[in-house]
């Protein structure tokens, strides 16, 4: 989806027309589907001000809050919803870990795969030992959750673990689905100068 800013700046309609034109044509050199793709064309900034001036402001009171609005809209209706990877087992990479006072130990992360709920027993496997915990509560966004999904942002309130025995980069995972290694194979090509 392509917004083309500043057409407030344009007094002629058809000199928009043609920047439209070129990038379709830029879009098509690309091998993108330039011919397919929605183009909204607006103010950003008058839009801005728009909805500053007046938060309540309607897209039929003002022309260049209609056109965030289509925008909006073209995004929504063009650009499908990611799939959410349900079928394999819970996992999760840790990006924080803190504690709460009388509720315990809260790992933050974004679900990878898998689903996982309130009385699981999960993994955490990593940078340690591994060990087994109980979770005993979810929330995303200050809401408690009975369940989590693949693609969720979520905190995982676990039983039984300390703060310093989990850290970021280790991973919540289904029990037995992963393990940790120290060793592994790789082949390497590094490029030469002349090769970039």
């Amino acid at each position: 989806v392509v917004f083309l800013n500043k057409a407030d700046q344009v007094d002629d309609e058809e000199l928009l027309e043609l920047v439209e034109l070129e990038v379709r044509e830029t879009l098509n050199e690309y091998e993108f589907p330039g011919d397919d793709i929605p183009i909204i064309s607006g103010s950003a900034l008058l839009a801005l001000e728009a909805l500053t001036e007046n938060p309540d402001t309607s897209r039929i009171e003002n022309p260049w809050v209609k056109k965030i609005y289509d925008l909006m809209n073209e995004v929504d209706n063009y650009i499908p919803l990611p799939t959410r990877d349900t079928d394999k087992p819970f996992l999760m990479a840790i990006e924080n870990v803190v504690s709460i006072t009388g509720r315990g130990t809260v790992t933050t992360g974004r679900v990878e795969r898998g689903a996982v709920q309130v009385g699981d027993n999960i993994e955490i496997v990593g940078l340690k030992k591994t060990q087994q915990a109980t979770i005993t509560g979810l929330e995303m966004f200050q809401k408690t959750l009975d369940k989590s999904v693949a693609g969720d942002n979520v905190g995982v309130l676990l039983r039984g673990i300390q703060k310093e025995e989990v850290e970021r980069g280790m991973v919540l995972a289904k029990p037995g689905s992963i393990t940790p290694h120290k060793q592994f194979e790789a082949q390497v090509y590094i490029l030469k100068k002349e090769e970039g």
